[in-house]
This record gives C-alpha cells, structure tokens and sequence, in this order.
C-alpha cells in the first residue's frame, strides 16, 4: 500500500498576496501527517488559530507527489 505522507506547515508572509515567506527561520511546521484528512483537519486548526493575523498562512505539502517509487532514482539518489 502507498503511504500519502502530507506536511503542513506556515508562518508570516510577506504580503498577503504572495507565498513569499517573511523570515523562513521562523516556520512553524505543525507536522507529518499520513493522509490528506488528517493534514486538512490540522491546517484547518491553525488557519482558524491565526485568523487575525492576515498575513498568516498554512500550507498543505503533498510529500508523496516528490517521490514516485515506481520512477528511476535520479543520479544524485544514487550516489548515496
């Protein structure tokens, strides 16, 4: 079975309407979580913790959409 391993993670933007974070040392990561209900419920909590704060924002990373098992290991992977 495939594990569908999901990161949520956040902190202060620059701007709101941009991705660029303002200080990237102080990302919070809230965790790992091993399927997209469990990552949503989480980002869901800390979006709604941090509603007063507009430039504010948590992600949802799809861990497993980085890795595909099935691919070839590319160069860098295979020197150790």
């Amino acid at each position: 079975m495939t594990q569908r391993l999901h990161l949520v993670f956040g902190g202060e933007l620059v701007s709101p309407d941009k991705t660029m974070f303002k200080d990237v040392s102080q990302i919070h990561v809230v965790g790992m979580f091993p399927d997209y209900a469990s990552a949503h419920s989480a980002w869901k909590a800390e979006a709604q913790r941090t509603v007063d704060n507009a430039h504010m924002r948590y992600f949802i990373a799809h861990i497993h959409r980085l890795r595909d098992e099935e691919q070839a290991a590319s160069s860098t992977e295979e020197l150790g």
